[in-house]
């Protein structure tokens, strides 16, 4: 059981080992150290303040874990200390990271502070004046909403990452570029339970398990099939590649940033003419963390986002403000187009996440009574019959029979899950520490919330948000797990439409309580997911849950206290809203808010809202409830997604005109320029693509933080 896979590698690419010295052994392996706990919360850092930038602008922000963990093992690969950098550490420094860099959309940041400061007025605030948070209230607030979503993931983690095996597909691809990065195997999740059965109690895989299956367990890069193609991902060429790539990328995103302070001109290129750029906002803003963006969202989305902003801008826009609708400039919220077509968006994206929803809670249902059926039914002797039927009065050896029948069952079935793979119970969290960890942080949460706003919130209502939380993190990580998006936008959405019955309409407070209820739902959703997805790469590379359990913590605690501070000094730089700040995110949580809440709509915007409400409602459930196997189920991809639509046209079109060519981009980029190449066209491309993409975004980011410090120094523009 100590024998080696001794197979070729490049020069600095240590050799692969056995899985129990990959998996097993690496738990014992230093994870919480200093240097990694330093690194990833620089990391972070970086990421957090790349994705308040782009949050406030565009609403969008990313978890960064693949670039974050190549940043990690870059530090770590410059530096003497570098020969005894691990995997697991690695995984340490992305899920701090991941944690850190979160913090603006899982705080309500970027959307529903904004939205209570700038556009809730003050009778809607239900004191008579408007809401301003201080820095202790952020700081309150924040901590509030940081914790119990960590908690709720950990009961999760059995189920759906070891037994459903659900693919994570973020978590599976940096798992598999820590992997490449550091010339080890990721576990082969299709062969973990069948080599424990032949192996023994050991659960150890021999090394011609390994070698006949070397594998990545990710659908995003949905590259490495065979031991060759892995080693040529590991080639120490390809990894200089990789860096070098990521470095000239990055120096150009941050040139162009500093360029466009100085030359405002550049974020605005009239290239449709004038009068179009002028009247109606149709104009480019060639930004290299927008196309960076639209590749790593890929051609579809961005094609059905370019719709949007057609049928938004340049229909449905023009339209209102011809018919008097929307007699306002077009790009204002409150009197113009953009306010006007906003309803018909969050219609839009309502009804598409609506309907997704409520398929999800359907299949899972349907998938919960199967498998409990499957229990119920299946005999020791192989075959099925029913075990709870009626006891037959005229056989009571029968009713033993069936009895010792149930009983044997439950045991095979419980040895089988015994057999699955897992690490031992002490690099878990235990039940204890779940129990206390979610008792107090929400009890914190209550607290929290009630100190910041004091009777304005009752009790009950961040009670029922709480509640409500838990059960939708569990649908946010079934569907990032299977999709790799979490519907935390339905998800607050969905939150405020049940708000809008449990707060009397009468209620002084009603808008502000429905706000403040959909902010602890999605911060609930976003975290589990997020430390779902790190637990995922975690599992296949074989760091200890607990590890990143308190990876997940320093991150958060340092994220609270980060996020706070750069949200004030953003508001005092910068006016918000403006023009470069539009705050989207903000403006759809407030008017979903007042929607919901019966609040009144421009003149003919409900008519239009419900129609492509409709429309996209449909489209939706056919996207959900046509099986794979059907021949029309590639067809749907000309389909368009409602949340991407919807995007689409409450953005202006400049947001959404450079993530389509970064689409574009991604499609030419393995479609058509690696078509020829002699490996496959998934080995390098598309990791390549991810690091190259990755460097634009994190590059226009970072100089943000300066070009904010030149505007605070009052440095004028040309």
């Amino acid at each position: 059981m100590s024998s080696i896979i001794q197979q070729s590698t490049a020069e600095g690419i240590p050799v692969r080992e056995t899985v129990k010295t990959k998996w097993e052994e690496k738990l014992d392996l230093p994870q919480i150290t200093w240097r990694a706990s330093l690194a990833g919360l620089v990391i972070g850092s970086i990421v957090l303040i790349s994705n308040f930038q782009f949050g406030l602008q565009t609403g969008w922000v990313s978890m960064m874990s693949l670039p974050s963990a190549l940043l990690g093992f870059a530090i770590f690969k410059l530096t003497p200390i570098a020969k005894d950098f691990t995997d697991v550490e690695n995984v340490f420094i992305q899920s701090v990271a991941v944690a850190v860099g979160t913090g603006p959309l899982a705080y309500g940041l970027i959307g529903i502070v904004p939205a209570i400061e700038n556009f809730l007025t003050a009778e809607e605030s239900g004191l008579g004046r408007k809401l301003v948070f201080s820095l202790p209230d952020l700081l309150i607030w924040s901590l509030g909403l940081a914790l119990f979503g960590v908690f709720f993931a950990i009961p999760l983690r059995k189920q759906v990452i070891v037994e459903e095996k659900l693919p994570f597909p973020s978590g599976s691809a940096t798992a598999t570029l820590i992997s490449v990065l550091h010339g080890t195997e990721i576990l082969d999740e299709e062969k973990d339970t069948q080599s424990i059965a032949e192996v023994g109690e050991e659960g150890i895989a021999t090394a011609d398990d390994i070698e006949r299956n070397v594998q990545a367990s990710t659908d995003i890069t949905n590259s490495i099939q065979t031991p060759e193609e892995f080693k040529e991902l590991s080639d120490t060429k390809n990894y200089k590649s990789n860096i070098s790539n990521l470095l000239y990328t990055f120096t150009v995103s941050a040139a162009y940033t500093l360029l466009a302070y100085f030359f405002p001109v550049l974020k605005s290129l009239p290239i449709f003419g004038r009068f179009l750029s002028d009247s109606y906002k149709w104009n480019f803003q060639p930004s290299p963390a927008y196309i960076g963006q639209g590749i790593i969202m890929g051609l579809p989305t961005v094609t059905y986002m370019l719709f949007g902003a057609i049928l938004g801008w340049a229909v449905l826009a023009p339209l209102s403000k011809y018919n008097g609708w929307a007699p306002g400039d077009i790009d204002d919220w409150m009197h113009g187009g953009q306010g006007w077509i906003l309803w018909i968006s969050l219609s839009v994206m309502i009804s598409d996440s609506l309907v997704s929803f409520l398929v999800v809670v359907y299949q899972s249902v349907v998938a919960g009574v199967r498998k409990l059926n499957e229990l119920n039914q299946e005999t020791d002797d192989g075959s099925t019959e029913p075990l709870l039927r009626e006891s037959d009065s005229s056989s009571n050896e029968d009713s033993r029979n069936t009895f010792f029948k149930a009983v044997n069952s439950v045991k095979k079935a419980a040895e089988r899950t015994a057999t699955i793979k897992d690490v031992p119970g002490k690099y878990l969290v235990n039940f204890k520490v779940t129990l206390i960890g979610l008792v107090a942080s929400s009890v914190l949460c209550l607290v929290a919330i009630r100190l910041v706003f004091g009777k304005l919130i009752p009790y009950y209502a961040i009670a029922v948000a709480i509640v409500l939380a838990l059960f939708f993190s569990i649908l946010g990580v079934r569907a990032l797990g299977e999709t790799d998006l979490n519907p935390v936008s339905g998800i607050g959405k969905l939150s405020q439409l049940i708000f809008a019955v449990v707060i009397p309409n009468n209620h002084p407070s009603k808008i502000l309580i429905n706000l403040v209820a959909g902010g602890i739902a999605e911060a609930g959703a976003q975290q589990a997911g997020d430390l779902m997805q790190d637990l995922k790469t975690g599992h296949l590379i074989g760091a200890s849950p607990r590890a990143q359990f308190i990876a997940q913590l320093i991150g958060t605690m340092w994220s609270v206290v980060l996020s706070s501070v750069m949200y004030k000094v953003y508001n005092s730089v910068y006016r918000i809203p403006s023009e470069m700040f539009r705050i989207p995110t903000a403006v759809i949580w407030i008017d979903c808010s007042r929607l919901v809440t019966g609040e009144g709509l421009p003149p003919k915007a409900f008519e239009f809202s419900i129609l492509f409400g409709v429309i996209f409602g449909f489209i939706s459930l056919l996207k959900n409830i046509v099986p794979k196997t059907s021949k029309y189920y590639k067809h749907l991809v000309y389909l368009p997604n409602g949340v991407a639509v919807g995007i689409g046209i409450y953005n202006t079109p400049n947001f959404t005109l450079a993530r389509f060519l970064g689409g574009a981009l991604s499609y030419w980029w393995i479609n058509i320029y690696n078509k020829g190449s002699s490996s496959s066209p998934g080995t390098n491309s598309k990791i390549n693509m991810i690091i190259f993409s990755s460097g634009l975004v994190l590059g226009e980011g970072l100089l943000s933080g300066f070009t904010m410090f030149l505007t605070s120094l009052g440095v004028k523009h040309f």
